[in-house]
């Protein structure tokens, strides 16, 4: 039976909304990257800080930051507090062994879910934690580590096959 449990490593006892990261530890550094795109215009980049996307979350284009790595709780405050993100959403941001679920907070949408990949060199099936805060006019995404299903919904979006992704709401 344990083989099908994972260790925690959440402190027992701890308050909630307290984070910390439960899963993988990793020493990459923490990769940031925006989208920030309506049907005329598109501009990709790399973030040094999520302070850079700032500015671009006013206007009425949609912005889409891209987290790689969730492991630094500094870093994850820090945009917690930059998106008005409750602490309960970021304890389960940094919890990868969270189940499936989407809530509905006032000013966002949050999704978690797990992505499967095939490990081409072992045949193994793995599986990644995917975090989304939907708002108005942002998508931030986090993810365990680079690379995802994503890319053909960016290449979309450069090509300038570009659709409205609050159309449902």
């Amino acid at each position: 039976m344990s083989r099908f449990t994972r260790k925690s490593s959440k402190k027992a006892g701890s308050s909630p909304g307290t984070l910390v990261h439960v899963g993988e530890k990793k020493t990459d550094d923490i990769r940031l990257a925006m989208l920030h795109y309506d049907a005329d215009t598109l501009m990709e980049r790399p973030l040094n800080r999520v302070e850079e996307a700032l500015p671009l979350l006013t206007t009425t284009t949609t912005t889409w930051i891209n987290i790689d790595g969730i492991h630094d709780i500094s870093v994850m405050e820090h945009i917690g507090r930059h998106f008005g993100l409750h602490p309960l959403t970021l304890e389960d941001v940094l919890n990868t062994t969270q189940r499936p679920k989407a809530e509905a907070f006032d000013d966002y949408l949050f999704v978690v879910m797990k992505m499967l990949h095939h490990g081409e060199k072992d045949d193994l099936i793995y599986s990644e934690q995917i975090s989304l805060i939907l708002g108005k006019n942002v998508l931030i995404s986090f993810q365990e580590s680079a690379g995802d299903v994503f890319e053909p919904v960016r290449e979309r979006i450069r090509k300038g096959q570009r659709t409205d992704p609050y159309r449902w709401l």
